[in-house]
């Protein structure tokens, strides 16, 4: 005669099996929550500003990137007549570092700091004030004000000349 499995031996296991599948999804919290990667929009005024992320092209401005969440990246703008503007979005612990910790313990922990999915990345908007090239200033008053260039405009014209003065 063979054993027959009891009711009690298949909830058991189907219990254990549920309770596994259920720890799996629970332990890579933050990744399941947000994902490995993020959407960072970056504008600039001007726009059309060629948009380098990590030195790759991505696009013109206003553009929407997806980075990934598990390193900081570079953003370069480049404008022909304007002075480029850099800067860093950084990598920073995301909250849900702490569901990994009361749901997912120190496997749920490590998944999400390998996948990216620990972090989030700062600031979520990249709003770049492009700066003209040359020189940029408001003399007053009895203020003098030299702007000193390697290679002037042809199109400039000359409004004045310094002299020399001799001292009494």
């Amino acid at each position: 005669m063979k054993p027959r499995a009891t009711n009690a031996w298949v909830l058991a296991l189907v219990g254990l099996m549920g309770g596994g599948a259920l720890a799996l999804l629970v332990a890579s919290c933050a990744t399941i929550m947000h994902g490995t990667t993020q959407q960072v929009s970056i504008s600039s005024t001007p726009s059309s500003a060629k948009v380098l992320v990590d030195r790759v092209p991505t696009g013109d401005t206003p553009v929407i990137c997806k980075l990934s969440r598990n390193s900081s990246h570079v953003v370069r703008l480049e404008l022909d007549g304007y002075v480029p503007y850099e800067m860093t979005i950084s990598k920073k612990v995301s909250g849900w570092v702490w569901g990994n910790l009361v749901f997912g313990g120190l496997i749920g922990l490590a998944v999400d700091a390998v996948s990216g999915g620990l972090y989030q990345l700062s600031p979520e908007q990249v709003q770049a004030e492009m700066k003209k090239q040359g020189v940029a200033g408001r003399p007053g008053g009895d203020e003098l004000f030299v702007a000193v260039v390697l290679e002037p405009d042809p199109t400039w014209k000359p409004v004045g000349a310094l002299q020399v003065v001799p001292r009494p």
